[in-house]
């Protein structure tokens, strides 16, 4: 405010000069004369107004800086005072943890004196011990010197005549105690296994239909095989690469014969030709198309058979992938034995056991039915079988007990509960009536599924086919990946692999199938 004062003063006297001047030089009158002078007065009057102001602000100023100054100081003593208390306050408890470490010490040095009172007081007391020892053996010795005179026997064979006239008494009962337990628990145990087993099969004994490798398929007159030959071969071709299937048709009257290991093929095969025979359009592009929908047909059959296995026995919260590995037992066999009817038999046998036994018949049941569901991976796997199913078990949230029975009843673990042996029991009462199994279809089968995964290693290949009784294998690359030099070579490296590393009866052909397809859509 003062400056503005100031300025405004200067910008007057400015004008009152100019104007002064200017009426000077123009000979103005006295009115001009006294124009200037009221100027310069109020001038006069700005002038001591802005100095008395400046002089107002100069002190508020010093007053207000003063007032700063004050309190800054004050928070300075206070954060002094503060800090000083915070230095006596550390100062105290230092001298407080001094005192207590001190006292500390005391008592420590009052334990010390204490404890080597007590050691030299035992050190003496044990002087006076072994002294009263020493005089007791002497007085000892001296007791069985005299009685060895009278006796005529040392100690140490009086001693050994006891000790040996003791241990063959004791040996003989507990012979014979040990023998009548023995016998006993013998017949016992005898008696009542057999009644257990014979008790199972007598109630749960059924049939059982030993599986082949081959299916017929029935047809209403010779004029369809021709029909599902093609044109020089093409469809039956077609259905054979498709399928995987080796499709024999020789004179054999109105029938088709299906030849292949794996009976899910096989199903595929026949429904893929029930369905091109009845809708009559038989072509290689049709063949593709209906074996793709009996595939995912099969799949649902599959889930299908699952749960109704899983109704059937009244076994309930199953994981639907595992009710997905029942239903694919269906279409699997051990040693000739289908593997699903040897699973129920197996979960009905252990039922019947369990029940017998005072068990829970409900998880008996379940580890039955699961007992072999690692045969049916959709990987090869190196596990063996039980290993394989109780990981599987143990992954999709299976009791504890039904995952031991399942791993452990080919004796791969150790056996930690009561169910196990009986799921082991049940699994070999079912494989070992007569007609059950053949050894012989299951080697065959397993040699049939590691020449397809031989070929499958080597890369380019998008699939293999063991046929002709796994005299032939069908290698289909792809075209994009493998060439015609290189499909050659593939057919001589995959024949020297098999040479080396597998056993087998006569010779295998390896066959490469190589193939370009364009296709292009007529709008």
């Amino acid at each position: 405010m003062n400056s503005i004062g100031i300025i405004i003063s200067i910008i007057c006297l400015i004008i009152g000069g100019v104007a002064g001047l200017m009426f000077s030089r123009s000979g103005l009158n006295s009115k001009a004369k006294y124009i200037i002078k009221d100027a310069k007065k109020n001038a006069d009057n700005l002038l001591d107004k802005a100095k008395i102001e400046a002089e107002s602000v100069r002190k508020d100023k010093q007053l207000q800086a003063k007032e700063k100054f004050l309190e800054l100081k004050s928070l300075h003593d206070e954060d002094v005072q503060l800090r000083e208390k915070k230095i006596a306050d550390i100062e105290k408890r230092t001298k407080d943890k001094e005192q207590k470490l001190n006292d500390e010490l005391s008592r420590t040095k009052k334990l010390e004196t204490n404890l080597e009172k007590q050691v030299e007081d035992y050190s003496r007391k044990q002087e006076i011990i072994d002294k009263k020892n020493t005089d007791l053996d002497a007085v000892i010795a001296q007791k069985v010197g005299i009685l060895e005179k009278v006796a005529n026997f040392t100690a140490e064979e009086a001693k050994a005549e006891l000790v040996d006239a003791l241990k063959a008494e004791a040996k003989t009962k507990a012979q014979a105690h040990v023998q009548n337990i023995m016998e006993e628990a013998q017949l016992n145990a005898k008696t009542e296994a057999k009644k257990i087993v014979i008790q199972t099969i007598q109630r749960i004994g059924t049939e059982q239909a030993i599986e082949n490798s081959v299916s017929v398929f029935n047809i209403e007159s010779d004029d369809v095989k021709g029909r599902i030959i093609g044109r020089e071969g093409r469809n039956i071709r077609a259905l054979e690469a498709a399928t995987g299937v080796e499709i024999i048709v020789d004179d054999t009257p109105e029938a088709i014969l299906l030849s292949c290991f794996d009976p899910v093929r096989r199903e595929i095969a026949r429904l893929s030709l029930h369905r091109l025979v009845t809708d009559g359009r038989i072509h290689p592009a049709r063949i593709e198309e209906v074996v793709e929908k009996t595939r995912k047909s099969i799949d649902e059959e599959i889930i299908e058979v699952g749960k109704r296995t899983v109704i059937d026995l009244g076994i309930h919260g199953v994981h639907p992938e595992l009710v997905k590995v029942i239903g694919r037992m269906k279409y699997r066999s051990s040693y000739g034995q289908n593997l699903l009817q040897h699973s129920r038999e197996v979960a009905n046998i252990a039922a019947t056991m369990a029940a017998e036994l005072g068990l829970n018949v409900k998880l008996a049941k379940r580890a039955g039915l699961l007992h072999d569901i690692g045969k049916v991976p959709e990987e090869e796997s190196e596990l063996p079988h039980a290993l394989l199913g109780m990981q599987w078990a143990e992954k999709y949230g299976e009791n504890k007990e039904v995952v031991n029975a399942i791993g452990a009843h080919h004796d791969e673990i150790e056996m930690t509960s009561l169910l196990s042996p009986i799921i082991q029991v049940a699994d070999g009462i079912s494989g070992a009536r007569p007609g059950a199994r053949r050894q012989v279809l299951e080697s065959y089968i397993q040699r049939l599924k590691d020449l397809e995964s031989t070929a499958m290693s080597f890369e380019g290949v998008s699939s293999a086919y063991a046929i002709q009784a796994g005299r032939e294998l069908r290698v289909m690359v792809e075209s994009g990946k493998v060439n015609d030099a290189v499909a050659a070579q593939l057919s001589y490296d995959i024949s020297e692999k098999i040479q080396n590393e597998m056993t087998y009866p006569g010779q295998v052909r390896i066959t490469v199938i190589r193939e370009t397809r364009s296709v292009n859509i007529a709008r």
